[in-house]
């Protein structure tokens, strides 16, 4: 069996496990949502080794996305790591096996202080899952690898939960994408919603720019002027009507022989996409990107006023 084989079967099967997962959800996970919600309080969500990692991750995935949360490792909790608790804070749980003897020491801790406790487990009669206060069916038929030994689908399953009720919460939070970059001002995702293409762009005149009448020479001379990777066709007015990029003239090239009639007009694309100066970068990146074929520079306008450039390259180095 190939490593591709292998590959494509544990995908599959894991995608089969998260529908399975799907299938066995009920109102549990919307009273679990609520009691996050109705908690003053950030949630605790805690875990020990592979499940710890699963539990760290949804935790960032948490606190990115609206719902104050902080991990604790199980282990360390009963030696001081209890300190980031306070009395109430709704507590999740990650056990694939719900016997997992160091959280189950906490649960009468975390009862009696009032929090509620939601568990994801795989083995919903076990110990952890019969003591919660809400249990997320968290089992699978059996992990990915040919041992049956591996945390694989299991993980999954249990990540994917962790998506759910964080994606769950952003929607009752009424999370925006402004929230979103108040909790990413230093990361790309950040910048791309709180810069505007105004921010990073390159200004008209500083961007190659040409009418559709200008031969062929004069369109080469100004793009290597400027070397932005495209020139903007515009009128008189500096209405932008066109635009032509290296790809086109490399194109005209190939299919050319005589360049020395050639127009700008007979190499541009006419109407191009565009964007406006106020758009946000992320607007700029879903139009050159989302695309069969991505772009890798936009004319930008005011109305029908050729502003300036933006190329991919700006938008990644802003």
């Amino acid at each position: 069996m190939s490593h591709l084989h292998i590959a494509k079967n544990v995908l599959l099967f894991e995608s089969e496990q998260i529908r399975r997962t799907m299938d066995h959800l009920d109102d549990t996970f919307n009273q679990a949502v609520d009691a996050i919600l109705r908690a003053k309080g950030k949630v605790v969500i805690c875990g020990i080794g592979k499940s710890g990692a699963v539990a760290q991750k949804i935790t960032a995935t948490l606190c990115s996305t609206g719902t104050p949360a902080v991990f604790l490792h199980a282990a360390e909790a009963a030696h001081g790591d209890l300190g980031v608790y306070a009395d109430g804070d709704p507590v999740l749980m990650i056990s694939k096996s719900g016997t997992t003897e160091e959280m189950l020491r906490l649960i009468p801790f975390f009862i009696e202080a009032k929090s509620p406790v939601i568990a994801i487990v795989g083995n919903l009669n076990s110990p952890i899952g019969r003591s919660a206060t809400y249990v997320l069916d968290g089992t699978v038929e059996k992990e990915a690898d040919a041992l049956n030994l591996a945390p694989t689908a299991s993980t999954t399953v249990a990540l994917a939960l962790g998506d759910a009720l964080a994606v769950a919460l952003m929607h009752a939070r009424g999370f925006t994408e402004k929230d979103f970059a108040r909790f990413h001002p230093g990361g790309q995702l950040g910048k791309n919603l709180m810069l505007k293409v105004e921010d990073v762009m390159h200004e008209y005149p500083l961007i190659a720019h040409v009418a559709e009448t200008n031969t062929f020479r004069e369109l080469i001379l100004a793009m290597t002027k400027y070397n932005l990777g495209a020139a903007c066709v515009v009128d008189d007015q500096q209405r932008l009507i066109g635009l032509v990029t290296d790809g086109d003239v490399r194109r005209s090239l190939l299919r050319d022989a005589d360049m020395s009639s050639l127009t700008v007009s007979a190499i541009m694309t006419r109407n191009p996409i565009k964007i406006h100066t106020h758009a946000t970068l992320k607007e700029a990146v879903d139009l050159m990107e989302n695309r069969t074929s991505q772009l890798s520079v936009l004319p930008v306008v005011e109305g029908e006023t050729c502003m300036g450039l933006i190329r991919i390259h700006d938008i990644y180095q802003s």
